[in-house]
């Protein structure tokens, strides 16, 4: 089949997932990739890949998303995607010349939205559909607001014809025709041999405004060596070491680790969940950040904590019972992704469907 894949650009999570199943997909099918900024600079190498617009999300002087600023911001690709402009054409042209039989989609906007303008068959595959069409254990604050996010999910991706949602925690669909199925690695971690070092791994989304003086004070007092990513800085000060960008490096790092510290986005606690590393995850100010990292209290593999510092002395008392409770959560989904994947395209197009 001819299928095109959309990825959101606006982080790296989405390219890993999204780069593990194309993987799986490319020898049988057809599968150029339509990717905002972020996942294009990751997968233009690997991939058949063309740069469009994504939506991004932007941060106040305190590193918190700014509901507003990214209003503010976003007005040109939302009119765009809304109201057929210039970037909806030239990808409504690309696919003129393509005639996608399929489309799949990772939190990316545009693709599902021309793919129904067109009437071709439409599929999410992604976490965030966790808000959009499960009902995950909100922490109880986050339950209105939960709803909002919800609406705003499907309000950009709309219904897809099959709606598939890659999750390290549990959360019942709102329909059974929500197929729901663990996390869906980055290729490299699938690979890793973990092993049980003496170093922490501290991952910072937002280096300037995560690692700031009493986290800093924190990592310093811990008592081991720190391996510190994304913070935007390198070299060595006393027990910390900073290591510039490379994904190779961080999953090697985190293999060898024994335990993280780190922003709580789905990719990195699904890494790793499967390496067998207990997690002190500090959310963003984002409602699934906070759910994440509330589902991985209650799991029992690791713990919420704020940016403060103070958890950060605590946690390693309790390493060993989240390590016994991690054998019994640890779920690889991209074969069951796989699998799910090729039924759906058997319904929507049996002539074509993959042995």
């Amino acid at each position: 089949m001819r299928l095109a894949y959309g990825a959101m650009g606006h982080g790296r999570g989405h390219a890993m997932r999204s780069s593990a199943m194309i993987d799986r997909l490319g020898s049988k099918h057809t599968v150029p990739v339509y990717a905002g900024p972020d996942a294009c600079r990751v997968m233009k190498g690997r991939y058949d890949c063309e740069l469009i617009p994504s939506i991004h999300y932007h941060d106040g002087a305190s590193g918190s998303i700014d509901a507003a600023l990214t209003i503010k911001r976003n007005p040109r690709p939302g009119l765009d995607l809304l109201f057929a402009g210039p970037h909806a054409r030239r990808l409504s042209a690309s696919w003129d010349r393509f005639e996608p039989e399929l489309v799949i989609s990772d939190s990316e906007t545009w693709s599902p939205q021309l793919a129904r303008a067109l009437g071709i068959p439409r599929i999410s595959l992604d976490h965030g559909g966790i808000m959009a069409y499960c009902r995950p254990r909100f922490p109880g604050t986050d339950q209105l607001l939960a709803q909002r996010d919800r609406f705003a999910d499907l309000s950009m991706m709309g219904c897809p014809e099959q709606s598939m949602v890659s999750s390290c925690h549990p959360a019942g669909p709102w329909h059974s025709d929500v197929c729901v199925f663990g996390p869906i690695l980055r290729p490299m971690a699938y690979g890793a041999r973990p092993q049980r070092g003496e170093h922490l791994l501290a991952y910072f989304n937002k280096g300037a405004h995560q690692h700031h003086d009493s986290v800093a004070k924190a990592l310093r007092a811990c008592g081991r060596a720190v391996i510190i990513h994304g913070s935007g800085r390198e070299g060595r000060v006393g027990n910390l070491l900073f290591r510039a960008p490379s994904q190779p490096g961080f999953v090697d790092d985190l293999a060898g680790a024994t335990t993280v510290i780190a922003t709580a986005g789905h990719q990195l606690a699904a890494d790793a969940l499967w390496l067998g590393k207990p997690m002190l995850l500090l959310p963003e100010a984002a409602v699934e950040q906070r759910l994440n990292a509330s589902m991985a209290d209650r799991m029992g593999i690791g713990a919420r904590a704020d940016l403060s510092g103070c958890d950060i002395q605590r946690f390693p008392l309790r390493l060993d019972d989240y390590r016994a409770a991690m054998g019994a959560n640890r779920r690889a989904g991209l074969d069951e992704a796989r699998q799910a994947l090729c039924e759906a395209m058997d319904w929507i197009n049996p002539r074509k469907a993959p042995a």
